[in-house]
């Protein structure tokens, strides 16, 4: 009881985002079906903001791993006439980590700001690397023509197929995500809480921030493949330094707190965004009023926030039992 209490976040989001495998069966609309797959993929690409922030790392680097999981799966399917959705997502997963791996061993003696403008710069040398390197990219015309994704030899081409797979592809980011932070929950927490003093006390800290950037590396490579094989197209201007502010926003917005927050705070703000787009020139000050609305109400985020509140009901009506308890008869009689 006291393992699925405590992971007790981990385990709803996992529930919750095996349940969105109704959706593609309850609607054919093709609106319902573009914002859901959008949802899904920042909720991918979230995870990877969400576990680095378990270590107290604000991250710029998703577009990065996102580009380079989403250019993978592109290439291994053009050129290599790789389509099993296995395969793809395994690919978008491995490569992005591996990059990471040398990367984090460099980046990750940064703290603070120096962390978070290396990150940045990071996605301003990937643009770079995408546009002027044509023959593997295809530079400003990207990879365009990609073969349908398989499972088990089916093609995976109408609407329908291509949302269950981005739904497939989140609910096993979800799954990687939980296994990582439950299983190394008190190390990250003492980092997060005070990292020379959990380094002083003989954790390895280096060590759990490498393995975190690693994995959110990969995390983020499995929302580009999503990304692209929504798209059928791998384009440098999918994978902008700009989005990464969006990826930290559904994190924040939601919360931080559990795995949880990533999901409201996704679904929240990319189904607002596309509310909001309908009213011109007006969306971009509506979305950021939104942010600001939020962030100022609920500090901890939405999930924290709730969280908080339930806490306090509780003790509230403990409180109250007590209290109830420990009247003698006479005054309860009195009383009633």
């Amino acid at each position: 009881m006291n393992v699925i209490k405590r992971n007790a976040g981990e385990i709803a989001t996992v529930v919750v985002l095996l349940a969105a495998f109704a959706v593609p069966f309850l609607t054919e609309d093709p609106f319902v079906y573009s914002v859901a797959n959008q949802i899904f993929i920042a909720v991918t690409a979230a995870f990877s903001v969400y576990l680095m922030l378990r270590m107290d790392l604000l991250t710029f680097a998703v577009p990065v791993f996102m580009a380079v999981g989403g250019y993978t799966v592109a290439i291994a399917g053009l050129k290599g006439g790789v389509t099993d959705s296995f395969a793809l997502t395994a690919l978008s997963f491995v490569v992005p980590a591996l990059i990471a791996l040398p990367l984090g061993i460099l980046v990750l003696r940064l703290k603070g700001v120096y962390f978070v403008l290396v990150t940045f710069v990071l996605t301003e040398i990937t643009q770079l690397v995408l546009f002027e390197t044509p023959n593997l990219t295809g530079g400003s015309n990207g990879l365009v023509g990609m073969p349908p994704t398989t499972l088990f030899g089916l093609e995976l081409a109408d609407n329908r197929a291509v949302l269950l797979l981005a739904i497939g592809v989140t609910v096993a980011a979800a799954i990687i995500t939980a296994l990582v932070t439950s299983y190394h929950r008190q190390n990250f927490a003492a980092i997060e809480e005070n990292e020379t003093l959990a380094q002083s006390l003989g954790l390895v800290v280096w060590r759990y921030k490498v393995l975190g950037f690693v994995v959110a590396a990969g995390l983020a490579g499995m929302a580009g493949f999503s990304l692209v094989n929504m798209l059928l197209t791998a384009h440098p201007t999918s994978f902008s330094s700009s989005s990464s502010v969006n990826y930290i926003a559904y994190t924040i917005v939601g919360g931080r707190v559990s795995m949880l927050g990533p999901v409201v705070g996704s679904v929240l703000l990319v189904w607002m965004s596309n509310l909001f787009s309908n009213q011109g020139q007006y969306s971009q000050g509506l979305f950021g009023l939104l942010i600001i609305i939020v962030v100022l109400v609920a500090r901890g985020g939405i999930v924290g926030t709730l969280a908080n509140l339930v806490a306090f009901l509780k003790q509230w009506l403990r409180q109250d039992d007590n209290i109830t308890a420990a009247a003698p008869p006479s005054a309860l009689s009195e009383h009633t």
